[in-house]
């Protein structure tokens, strides 16, 4: 039985996710199934703040009672100036996405979008093997870098990046060193060819939003494909990828697997990820 079930309801820990705008936010309904399920006292809530509020909102959270927040679109880059100690994986990406507010009352920040991607892809393609060939990379914002770190970081020795304003890979190829490399926007279908793994890194595809359009002829059904898009699940993407006989992940299960470490440091409790969650969260 958890430690936090056992509190005074004053002292009944509070998380939240903090973003502009939230209200279409999945994490209130995510931790809340945690924290039903294990029988935790504690609450997490949606936290609107707008970009000019953000730090002063974030001094007052602690004082509030809370414990921690998740950070999302726009706050995560902005954060890292904010926090008192900011870990070299948050750094190295340049965002985070997880604080804990200590006892201290120091502000420590996180970057967990990297751990769930490949937690992701462990858990619905375990005989994965990222070294085994090059890894190619659609996209080159914020999640991408995430993205980048933990292949790297995984022993990809090869990870092609191709992104329509060239710069933004470049600016990842100059940061990340020498086993990056670049390809034009238009040679995009060029860099699956022999690809052990693909992601989609950008919001192309994405309800409201246009489709990815690259050439997938290069794909082979050695090739497991991710799109960290889950809204739709099954993205034009990964139908593609899926009709010529690839392995895919969609990109749900990178938000659940982000979320654990969060929610273990706020709540006491190390959470499952399993198919009810995923039941839970699609509502």
């Amino acid at each position: 039985m958890p430690d936090s079930q056992t509190q005074s309801p004053r002292n009944v820990p509070i998380a939240g996710v903090l973003g502009w705008p939230i209200a279409h936010s999945r994490s209130p309904r995510l931790h809340g199934y945690w924290l039903r399920k294990y029988g935790i006292q504690g609450h997490y809530i949606p936290v609107p703040v707008l970009p000019e509020h953000l730090a002063e909102v974030l001094r007052a959270m602690p004082r509030m009672g809370f414990v921690g927040a998740n950070v999302t679109i726009p706050h995560k880059e902005s954060v890292l100036a904010l926090a008192d100690v900011v870990t070299d994986r948050a750094a190295l990406i340049g965002a985070a996405n997880t604080l804990i507010f200590r006892p201290d009352g120091k502000i420590h920040a996180d970057n967990t979008d990297g751990y769930g991607f490949i937690a992701n892809i462990r858990q619905h393609a375990p005989d994965w093997i990222p070294d085994v060939g090059p890894a190619a990379l659609i996209g080159a914002g914020g999640a991408a870098r995430a993205v980048v770190a933990s292949l790297l970081e995984s022993g990809v020795t090869e990870l092609r990046i191709a992104n329509r304003t060239r710069i933004r890979a470049e600016q990842i190829r100059a940061e990340f060193g020498a086993k990056v490399v670049v390809y034009d926007w238009a040679q995009a279908g060029n860099m699956l060819e022999d690809a052990v793994t693909v992601v989609n890194a950008t919001s192309m595809g994405m309800d409201g939003k246009p489709p990815l359009r690259i050439p997938m002829d290069a794909l082979s059904p050695e090739t497991l494909v991710t799109d960290l898009v889950y809204t739709p699940l099954m993205t034009p993407f990964l139908q593609e990828a899926q009709a010529r006989g690839c392995q895919i992940v969609d990109g749900l299960g990178m938000l659940l697997h982000q979320a654990a470490p969060g929610f273990e440091r706020w709540f006491g409790h190390r959470p499952e990820v399993d198919d009810d969650l995923r039941r839970a969260v699609l509502e």
